[in-house]
């Protein structure tokens, strides 16, 4: 058993805390924050230990009646590992005190490649995390890419990959704080910054991706055409698609019609908050015309990196040294099939 420490429980940090709470080969020691309203307050009620990220949330938490363990650096003397889910920047402060108390730490994809020198991906690079001491779980783009795409290339069939992301404006739960109303905004540079940062788990991949925000919170919607290396059929293009464990294959025709429908499945899957950890891919979409394919497919951009930063947690600290295993058991536990 390892112990696992949760810094920052917002939209992640509650997903992971909750993902590694039913793993058997993991522990989580605690979670931190500085917050001290109702989402700490859910934490409180599942029975996880809670620590201050500051002296200052501290009094904070104590002023709300918040039984409160310590401050974070007591937290991390009683881990082996931190999975840092903090906002974009602050987990690079965090890092300087995991590298100061020897612990390994993984952070999430809002951070650059070199604040760890290594991005993960369960499916593509699992073997080369193991026993390191950092690594970066590549946001839910990026993941879904490189699901899809070393799908692909494992089947000996892609060539180079262009796609157009149609990017959620904010999260669901914050929809409120800002995002966009009756517009779309194109990102200014092509590529976008998804197609370089698969290719910094994946160096040899040839894609390119281009990204709009549209104003709606359930998820990302992408579209790609993939240049093939050879005539393909359909089915050659599906099997491929089969043989990874984390690509669900969907029907149009089952009424799967959008984003919407395909997040109402998911609740009535009862999955907690409906979430998706696989890629929603439309197989009867799905169109080869020779040595060209074309598909599209959803991304729940709050569900995604939880199981990869599972099996994150096994590579770092050598729990299992197999990816094939390490996913069947995260598979298991949050019932992905």
């Amino acid at each position: 058993m390892k112990n696992i420490a949760v810094i920052g429980y917002g939209v992640i940090g509650k997903r992971v805390a909750d993902a590694i709470n039913k793993q058997e080969d993991m522990e989580l020691t605690g979670v931190c924050d500085i917050i001290s309203d109702w989402r700490i307050q859910n934490a409180i009620n599942k029975g996880y230990s809670i620590y201050a990220a500051s002296k200052e949330a501290k009094e904070q938490m104590l002023m709300k009646d918040i039984h409160v363990n310590g401050l974070i650096l007591d937290l991390l003397k009683k881990v082996d590992l931190a999975v840092d889910c903090t906002p974009k920047n602050i987990a690079a402060k965090n890092i300087e005190i995991y590298k100061q108390l020897g612990i390994k730490f993984i952070v999430q994809g809002g951070e650059k490649h070199k604040t760890t020198g290594h991005s993960f991906n369960a499916e593509t690079n699992y073997e080369s995390a193991l026993n390191i001491s950092a690594t970066r779980v590549v946001s839910c783009n990026t993941t879904s890419i490189l699901r899809t795409l070393e799908a692909l290339k494992k089947a000996d069939l892609l060539s180079y990959a262009r796609g157009t992301l149609l990017r959620r404006a904010t999260d669901p739960w914050e929809s409120h704080l800002g995002g966009i109303m009756n517009t779309l905004v194109p990102e200014k540079e092509i590529p976008s910054h998804q197609g370089p940062d698969a290719q910094s788990v994946d160096p040899d991949l040839d894609v390119i991706t281009s990204a709009v925000k549209v104003p709606e919170t359930l998820g990302h919607l992408h579209y790609w055409n993939v240049k093939l290396k050879r005539s393909a059929t359909k089915e050659e293009v599906l099997q491929a698609f089969r043989s990874f464990y984390r690509i669900k294959l969907i029907n149009y025709s089952d009424g799967l019609v959008s984003s919407n429908t395909i997040k109402e499945m998911y609740l009535d899957m009862g999955r907690p908050w409906g979430d998706m950890y696989e890629v929603a891919l439309w197989q009867d979409m799905l169109k080869v015309q020779g040595d060209e394919l074309f598909y599209a497919y959803m991304v729940d951009n709050q569900a995604i990196v939880i199981p990869e930063t599972i099996d994150a947690i096994r590579a770092l600290t050598g729990i299992e040294t197999s990816a094939k295993a390490s996913i069947y058991k995260t598979n298991k536990s949050l019932g992905i099939n």
